[in-house]
């Protein structure tokens, strides 16, 4: 596989494999140039599809760490007919050269406890690839680093991603143009809770020292309720109203579960009083079926 690095040269002509056309990619595209003179490094594959690695001096990234010296990889994403022949290690390889190159300390990433969870690099290849945990925010997020210099002191997480946590009631969601999935998103989160006049508070992060103030220790996308977490199958979502609005359109629509929020450790630190759980799961899979049962509940009712 060939390679090719996306610079102010050539980004108008150049796909970036996460956008590659219309207002998504050009707004990533404006972000990119901006970051491109604070030495940030976007290769991918010359194939077209999802196959690249975007990296930057963790002094200039657009998250709450402290790992002045190392290199921060904002992304390494390959999928599709590009998994399964090595380009992750050709990418990774890459990074750790320019790294060495620069005398930095090493590298770190963010990935996540227990699954692998969207848009977060899978914990398991990483360790296999000799990262280990620096830090761990208490709303699961691993910080985990490669070092490639003797003794180096560990990157670790400020203290507002280390211990999320936002005073106002209702949501708050911050994001960043880092990620062009938030083109698509945030406004469908805005209509939703025009619709279902759901409190919500929007706060678009448009500069590195304000990302990295940001009291998540994910800024493309961090969505926040009241502080507190809603055990799968018991939250009021308004799922059902939602499921039948959906219905009367007429059109095939898809659904997925995904209540790996059951539990996890930190709770308490999301919101000033306790937090007293209605059901406590024993893991996962009983939290998944708690919901997958009311999901069916739901839908018997507007079939």
């Amino acid at each position: 596989m060939d390679y090719i690095r996306i610079t102010d040269d050539n980004i108008e002509k150049e796909h970036i494999c996460c956008a590659m056309s219309g207002k998504q990619g050009v707004i990533k595209k404006e972000w990119l140039k901006q970051r491109f003179k604070e030495g940030l490094v976007f290769c991918r594959s010359t194939e077209r599809g999802k196959c690249f690695i975007e990296y930057i001096p963790a002094e200039n990234a657009w998250i709450p760490i402290e790992a002045n010296g190392w290199i921060y990889i904002n992304c390494l994403w390959v999928s599709g007919v590009m998994k399964g022949h090595g380009y992750s290690d050709d990418l990774l390889g890459e990074c750790i050269r320019a790294a060495k190159e620069q005398g930095r300390k090493g590298l770190c990433i963010l990935s996540s406890e227990g699954r692998k969870r969207e848009f977060l690099s899978d914990q398991k290849y990483l360790a296999y690839k000799g990262f280990a945990v620096a830090d761990t925010s208490e709303c699961g997020i691993n910080l985990m680093y490669l070092p490639l210099a003797q003794d180096a002191e560990p990157p670790r997480f400020k203290a507002c991603a280390k211990h999320p946590v936002v005073k106002e009631s209702g949501f708050v969601l911050y994001y960043t143009d880092q990620c062009p999935f938030t083109y698509y998103w945030v406004p469908c989160v805005e209509e939703a809770a025009r619709a279902y006049r759901v409190p919500l508070k929007v706060i678009h992060v448009t500069g590195r020292e304000q990302a990295q103030s940001v009291p998540a220790p994910v800024t493309t996308y961090a969505l926040f309720k009241d502080g507190s977490v809603v055990p799968a199958g018991e939250g009021d979502g308004s799922v059902p109203s939602i499921l039948k609005t959906l219905a009367e359109t007429g059109k095939p629509y898809m659904l997925t579960l995904e209540p790996h929020l059951y539990d996890f450790s930190g709770l308490q630190n999301l919101q000033g009083e306790d937090v007293l759980h209605k059901r406590v799961y024993k893991d996962a899979d009983e939290a998944f079926d708690v919901a997958s049962n009311a999901l069916h509940d739901i839908l018997k009712t507007i079939e």
